[in-house]
């Protein structure tokens, strides 16, 4: 896994640029800090740090050609590269009969030789998480990937003559031409926790989509989708699916584990995390080993435990039941108060997103789990992604949530009292329209669900159900996962994430992905063999919270300084008096985990807006607005 970047300018000469380059690269020295390098040309220039994962010696980047290009004293082609292609073996083997030499080991190098065997069309052939940069010097064409579901991420900011790129948002604004903004219409999507694709809050700037690629040449910027969802009739019974999702989960981990240095796996005792391990635990037992594991807790958890509806069973005791039953060598990191509301942590976990998004304190828990997993190995296996799979969230099964013309998520947090514009002025939220943002972003989303024909209603639901959670709910996880951990240089594997999965699933019916009467039946049946009971049956339990009320007490002193204080960005836009009932249900010990939520995502803005030093365009926004009362 590794950071790039670069630079595309066909109006200037970009090998008087390297210290602008580098200044973008060291940006990214956290997602490799192996190794960093840089390749300038006239009109291109490419960066990568590296974190060492395959061929520790031989696999620098960026990385170039032998062959020559059409001026001779050029490479063919050069690529800067952050992934896995997991399937690089295979390729290797292909390419190699079609003539190719290779002088690594390296995916990298395979990833580059497979461009030039078959140009662009060589992203249908990969298999893996992956954002790259192919500059090819005969077209004079600079050539952006992204994976299919967006696991690793790429953002790109036009200028008038090329183009701007880098894994994160913070590369580009190291380059003088970019200025940090942002007017209302950029925000939008923080004030609604949503994430269109494609849009990213910095205005100008880009994210380029899952399952796209972005050519940058002469005559332009073209971006084109090479991947998409497609519905077809699923025709495999229950006994020959639930036998083919158990084939492709091993399939898959087996693949997932290859690394040229430690791996480990995260558990949390749920289903997910504890299928990985288990399948995980085979392969290495299969070499004499055992799986190191690593699990999040909090000081005074089982004391201050609460369950609910989201969270009915601590993680725990289902932790240690799954590493005993599979023979895992387990670890439990205990995370307390007082590092949580660090401040030089949580700058930290903002730099890390670079964007004004949150999941609240489970951000900075992850955050600080990943820094303990770093200790131990450089990759860690997850399971993200198999609840959007295998239709593991409430809103497939829950009819409010089924029959709301909106994104079922926020027809569950608004049921649960999680609105995000609730402590902004009424005269903001109606002048930018958030209703009408929100209700075009859910037909545009609806518009792009594939069709069967003759497919039953309430089928028919569950595929749009499963198409919004795919495109619209995972691509945020998938960015904290992310964030967090190459925050802390290390890289996160997510099996469920695998498109051939994906694909299968998408299209099997929700009769047998609830065939056990439970959530995620399906995944049940297909890996009754490899967990205790306990686990077998226990309810789906969200990532772990810190349950202390003296951190909702500390977080009311945050939004007074980041929102309400002198000079604050929001000030102007924030309701004092939604603030203040805020304030006054943290001083009684009653604030829920979703008004937790929306009083770190106002910290989280502000803090934000601050740090980056945003242009904010609301004040002409704002003298427009008021007219509204």
């Amino acid at each position: 896994m590794c950071g790039i970047t670069g630079w595309v300018d066909f109006s200037r000469d970009l090998t008087a640029e390297a210290t602008t380059l580098d200044a973008m690269v060291r940006t990214l020295v956290r997602r490799g800090p192996d190794a960093g390098g840089t390749w300038r040309d006239t009109h291109a220039a490419l960066g990568h740090r590296r974190l060492a994962v395959i061929d520790l010696e031989r696999g620098a980047q960026p990385m170039a050609t032998p062959e020559r290009g059409p001026r001779g004293d050029l490479p063919r082609a050069v690529i800067s590269y952050g992934g896995e292609i997991y399937n690089y073996r295979e390729l290797r083997g292909e390419l190699a009969l079609h003539g190719h030499r290779f002088s690594t080991a390296s995916d990298t190098e395979v990833a580059l030789r497979a461009y030039l065997q078959w140009g662009a069309d060589f992203v249908h052939r990969l298999n893996g998480m992956y954002s790259l940069a192919v500059w090819d010097t005969a077209r004079e064409e600079l050539l952006l990937v992204r994976d299919r579901l967006g696991v690793k991420p790429l953002y790109y900011h036009p200028t008038p003559q090329g183009v701007l790129f880098g894994s994160e948002p913070k590369a580009i604004l190291a380059n003088p031409l970019v200025r940090p903004g942002a007017s209302a219409e950029e925000l939008c999507d923080a004030l609604l926790f949503l994430r269109t694709p494609g849009r990213v809050p910095f205005r100008g700037m880009r994210e380029l989509k899952p399952g796209h690629l972005l050519r940058v040449g002469r005559d332009g910027l073209r971006e084109e989708r090479y991947w998409a969802l497609q519905a077809r009739p699923h025709t495999d019974d229950l006994a020959t699916t639930t036998a083919t999702v158990r084939e492709l989960l091993e399939d898959i981990v087996a693949r997932q584990m290859v690394a040229d240095v430690p791996l480990v796996s995260l558990l949390s005792g749920g289903l997910d995390s504890s299928t990985v391990t288990a399948l995980a635990q085979r392969v290495r037992a299969a070499d004499g080993g055992h799986l190191a594991t690593f699990a999040v807790d909090f000081t005074g958890h089982s004391e201050n435990f609460r369950g609910d509806p989201i969270r009915p069973t601590p993680d725990g005791p289902y932790a240690r039941a799954v590493a005993a039953h599979v023979g895992s060598d387990h670890h439990t990191i205990t995370l307390d108060r007082t590092r949580l509301l660090d401040p030089a942590v949580r700058g930290d976990v903002l730099t890390a997103w670079d964007l004004p998004f949150n999941f609240a304190d489970l951000d900075v828990s992850l955050h600080q789990l990943f820094a303990a997993v770093r200790e131990h190995a450089p990759v860690a296996l997850s399971g993200e992604g198999a609840d959007e799979v295998f239709g593991g969230y409430l809103w497939f099964s829950d009819p409010g949530a089924r029959a709301a013309e909106t994104f079922p998520w926020l027809r569950l947090g608004a049921h649960r009292g999680l609105d995000p514009r609730a402590l902004f002025h009424p005269w903001f939220v109606e002048g930018i329209d958030l209703a009408t943002y929100q209700a075009d972003l859910y037909r545009s989303a609806l518009a792009e669900v594939p069709r069967l024909d003759g497919e039953d209603p309430e089928e028919r639901r569950t595929r749009e159900l499963s198409h919004l959670t795919l495109t619209r709910w995972l691509p945020i996880l998938l960015d904290k996962k992310d964030r967090m951990g190459m925050a802390n240089g290390l890289e996160g594997r997510v099996p469920f994430c695998d498109h051939r999965l994906v694909e299968y699933l998408f299209n099997v019916p929700w009769a047998m992905k609830s065939c056990t009467g439970q959530e995620k039946g399906l995944l049940r049946e297909a890996v009754a063999d490899l967990l205790p009971p306990a686990v077998l049956r226990r309810t789906k339990a969200a990532y772990p919270s810190i349950q202390d009320p003296a951190y909702d007490h500390a977080l009311i002193g945050s939004l007074t300084t980041a929102a309400l204080g002198d000079g604050a960005p929001l000030a102007a836009y924030l309701d004092p008096g939604a603030v203040q009932r805020l304030t006054e249900r943290t001083r009684t010990g009653s604030l829920s985990e979703f008004e937790r939520i929306l009083l770190e995502s106002t910290v989280r803005l502000g803090d934000w807006l601050r740090a980056y030093r945003v242009d904010v365009d609301l004040d002409t926004d704002r003298r427009t607005l008021q007219g509204v009362n």
